[in-house]
């Protein structure tokens, strides 16, 4: 029996389009590596959608306290991690939301939205300076 696939005008209402193949499940995820997780083809994993992106998150390795809160949050698995260090963003598949510039909790933070045709090396060069706190 083949699969029929169907466009996103075709979805009907309430339809819910899964992460991950039936047989993978969501928890083993945490524990596999982005690359060998069995991704649903209604995944974005499996499409170049990067094109949508306006702005990008620059990742600065010398602030970084590899919180991991990025890699959790994002919602596109584009925050690349290898023994709970994060090691950079994959532009393929991120879309730009900056949810990880949100959920970094360092000062100043690790990531942060560039332009997109913004070259890394002269975003890394206007990094903000670490905040003092007022003592007010």
């Amino acid at each position: 029996m083949s699969k029929k696939y169907v466009g996103w005008d075709e979805v009907s209402q309430g339809s819910v389009l899964f992460s991950f193949e039936e047989e993978f499940n969501a928890l083993e995820a945490v524990h596999t590596k982005q690359e060998d997780r069995l991704y649903a083809d209604t995944n974005s994993f499996k499409a170049y959608v990067g094109d949508w992106r306006v702005v990008k998150p620059v990742y600065n390795r010398d602030i970084c306290i590899d919180c991991q809160n990025c890699w959790v949050f994002c919602p596109d698995t584009s925050i690349v991690s290898r023994d709970k260090k994060m090691i950079g963003v994959d532009y393929e598949h991120c879309k730009g939301c900056g949810v990880c510039v949100e959920v970094c909790p360092t000062n100043p933070k690790s990531l942060l939205m560039f332009g997109e045709n913004e070259d890394s090396d002269e975003a890394l060069a206007k990094w903000p300076e670490k905040k003092k706190k007022s003592k007010e």
